[in-house]
Order: structure tokens, then sequence, then C-alpha cells
């Protein structure tokens, strides 16, 4: 799969460094990490929708990730995001990993917006319909 991603677009970037724990057994960052990566993106670009635990939270339903190229310890990797779909009850957060301005990871979350004092689904905030494509 081609992707021709740059950071330029991109408005939301957060800055993460590698760790050593991050490196398995072939002294690259393991697969596994880059979700973690993503996660610590996502949370802070998501604190700009006031959710929370209860009657306005948001859940994750599914994540895809293209791996694209290894990632060596130590490095300074810029993850970026915006919203790319938005349905009735859920929306689709697109992540990239650039490393040294090089694309290493591509990923796809769709996210449900829930509340959990009703326990179900609810319709997209208005917020986040906002940041379509932001």
């Amino acid at each position: 799969m081609k992707h021709n991603y740059k950071i330029q677009d991109f408005k939301f970037k957060h800055i993460i460094k590698t760790r050593y724990r991050d490196l398995d057994s072939f002294n690259h960052i393991n697969n596994a990490t880059f979700l973690s990566y993503f996660e610590d993106a996502r949370i802070l670009f998501f604190n700009r929708w006031n959710v929370n635990k209860n009657d306005r939270s948001l859940i994750v339903a599914s994540i895809n990730i293209d791996y694209i190229k290894q990632v060596e310890h130590p490095s300074d990797l810029i993850v970026c995001q915006k919203i790319s779909r938005i349905g009735t009850k859920s929306f689709d957060n697109h992540s990239v990993i650039f490393c040294n301005d090089e694309l290493v990871c591509v990923s796809k979350t769709i996210i449900v917006c829930y509340n959990f004092v009703l326990n179900k689904s609810v319709q997209v905030y208005d917020e986040i319909k906002q940041d379509l494509n932001l």
C-alpha cells in the first residue's frame, strides 16, 4: 500500500521520544508499542472535546495499522492526527507517525461516541463534527 503523507498535511502534531523499553529482540521499536504512541497522541487530541468517563465518552471500536518502516532507538517521533470521516455515532481518527521526516506508520481508528450512564452509543458530538479534516 502506497502512502504519500507529509507532516504539513496535519494540523495536530505530538512529539514522542522512543524509550529503551520500547525495543524488541531485533533492536528496533516493537510493533505493539506504536499503539501506545497513537493512544498518547489521541488522548491529547480528544481533550479538546471535553469528554468524560460518564455521559460524554469515546470508545475505540477498531484499529488498523500499516507499518511502513522500522524505527530504531533513540528517535524523536512526530504523531500527526486528524478526523477523516464522520458517521452518525462514530468517526475515523487518521494517524501517522514520522521519524526524521519519513513516514513510518499509518493508522485508522474507528471511535464511537458513548454514554456510559445510558450504556449505549450516542450521536457524534458537535465539536467533533466541527473538527472534520482539522
